[in-house]
């Protein structure tokens, strides 16, 4: 079968580096499409993922996402026009989806947060798969027009993707980190998403505890903006480059994270993790909290950092031959 991947944001290569291993391993042959924005082109080349870059992120106004859906699902299209894909596959990419309907390819979407609206709206109308977390109900999904397309899978896609995953202690000696201190993990806000418009005030004054504070703490900043904000901010380490960040957060004694990707890669590898999430809690994030395996960051004073116990013991991992299957489906008539 001849698929095709497209990658669009940095966590979507972490996401579909295993599942595009798994398909070739089975024979398939497939080809990867890759966007600059954030890390994914880096993380291409770190995973060595063979990738045709295409297109770049065109900021976080409504107009310039439109412009770039555009331009991008075009510029996909004529890429892909005769090289007869079976399926096309991706993490939320509207690209992707706009340009296998206009070549008439059967595509199949994954995402874990429903109330990205504007991505969805697209992605789950052109999609004949929508693959999400079983702890989405389908019913939210219903606006979308995903009604008889879901697939949904236990767990945590974190839990799939990092199965084979363990931490490389070469990232610690290449960011110069103080093993004498307890280590905090931070990650910035999806400042560009259309779902997080707004400033996080939390998040700033998160920084200014942890500036204060006897712990590590190394922040993953999204742009080169946000990098040049925190370094003026304290005596932050803040990587100029992608970074192995899954084997920083095994090490980290906590993470504080506004996204939700990294969330939930420190609940996989049992990691304690706070969110300063300020948007619309999703279904997978609820379930973490009443679980308590996710914390809700009220106040930057809730912030106690000691030095903690490994955490194998802690760690959940799953096939993700499963997501292959419940991806490839959409190749069925």
């Amino acid at each position: 079968m001849r698929v095709w991947v497209d990658l669009t944001n940095s966590p979507h290569v972490l996401v579909l580096r295993p599942l595009i291993e798994l398909m070739r391993a089975d024979g398939h042959d497939v080809e990867v499409t890759a966007r600059d924005f954030a890390q994914t082109l880096e993380l291409c080349e770190r995973f060595g993922i063979e990738h045709t870059a295409i297109g770049r992120h065109r900021g976080g106004r409504l107009a310039g996402k439109a412009l770039g859906l555009a331009s991008r699902s075009l510029a996909l299209a004529r890429w892909a026009r005769g090289r007869r894909f079976d399926v096309a596959i991706g993490h939320g990419s509207n690209d992707l989806s706009v340009a296998a309907a206009l070549l008439r390819v059967p595509s199949a979407t994954a995402f874990d947060y429903e109330w990205a609206a504007a991505q969805h709206h697209v992605n789950c109308r052109l999609a004949r798969v929508v693959m999400v977390p079983d702890a989405i109900p389908p019913e939210r999904l219903d606006r979308y027009g995903a009604r008889g397309k879901v697939r949904g899978y236990a767990g945590l896609k974190e839990e799939y993707y990092l199965a084979d995953f363990e931490p490389d202690p070469a990232v610690l000696t290449e960011l110069g980190i103080d093993r004498g201190r307890p280590l905090v993990v931070v990650r910035t806000p999806p400042e560009v998403s259309l779902y997080h418009r707004f400033e996080n005030p939390l998040f700033r004054r998160v920084l200014e505890r942890l500036a204060a504070g006897e712990a590590h703490a190394v922040v993953l900043p999204r742009t080169a903006a946000q990098r040049e904000e925190i370094v003026r901010l304290g005596d932050f380490t803040v990587p100029d480059r992608a970074v192995d960040a899954q084997s920083l957060v095994a090490y980290a004694d906590l993470v504080v994270s506004a996204g939700g990707t990294m969330n939930r890669e420190a609940v996989a590898l049992g990691t304690p993790v706070f969110t300063t999430f300020e948007g619309r809690l999703g279904a997978v994030d609820e379930a973490l909290l009443r679980e308590g395996r996710l914390r809700k960051l009220d106040d930057p004073g809730q912030i106690e950092v000691e030095r903690r116990q490994a955490n194998g013991g802690l760690r959940v991992r799953r096939d993700p031959r499963e997501l292959v299957r419940l991806l490839l489906a959409a190749s069925e008539p």
